[in-house]
């Protein structure tokens, strides 16, 4: 009976310290979840993106760039079988948000196609914003507005930022993608 205990305890104390050694492997930036849009899953980041050249949007269902969701789904579809990854983050912080999840959910999937990770609605600015943008806001810069574009490499790092006008197609975004997508050899 003892023995039993013994192994059991041991099992314990082997699975938090595997727990540990994992989370001392994330990135920073990707140590936190997100509910995903439109489901009950919830995105582990670091199990999600960790070692993956990704590119991180605040978004927003009624702004002037929301058709750049069009180009973002065409960089995503570009580069997914080279790693690359999307996350779409809604946004309120500036006050062109849906109201609902079910309504960001219908512009995102049904009017531009997105077939890249979104989450639902978060803060992305100030004291209240998410962890991952509290970390990308430290390594490069808080979004002054909607469609704010981050470019991280393999390694959890932030390799560029760009603000919303830039388009998913622009000659430098590419460029740091390219080079993210680099990191992971």
């Amino acid at each position: 009976m003892r023995m039993w205990r013994f192994l059991r305890l041991l099992v314990v104390l082997l699975s938090a310290c595997v727990a540990q050694a994992q989370a001392a492997e994330c990135p920073a930036l990707l140590q936190g979840e997100l509910q995903k849009l439109r489901s009950e899953e919830r995105i582990d980041l670091c199990a999600a993106f960790a070692g993956k050249p990704l590119v991180v949007v605040n978004t927003a269902s009624f702004c002037g760039f929301t058709p750049q969701f069009k180009g973002l789904e065409a960089l995503y579809q570009r580069y997914k079988d080279q790693g690359l990854q999307v996350l779409g983050v809604p946004s309120d912080d500036f006050r062109q948000e849906a109201d609902s999840n079910e309504e960001t959910a219908k512009v995102c999937y049904v009017n531009y196609g997105v077939t890249f990770v979104m989450s639902e609605t978060q803060s992305v600015t100030g004291h209240d914003a998410v962890p991952l943008f509290k970390e990308l806001a430290a390594q490069s810069q808080t979004p002054r507005w909607n469609f704010s574009k981050y470019v991280i490499d393999a390694q959890g790092k932030v390799v560029a930022s760009f603000p919303s006008s830039t388009t998913p197609d622009d000659p430098a975004l590419l460029a740091a993608v390219e080079r993210a997508i680099a990191s992971q050899r």
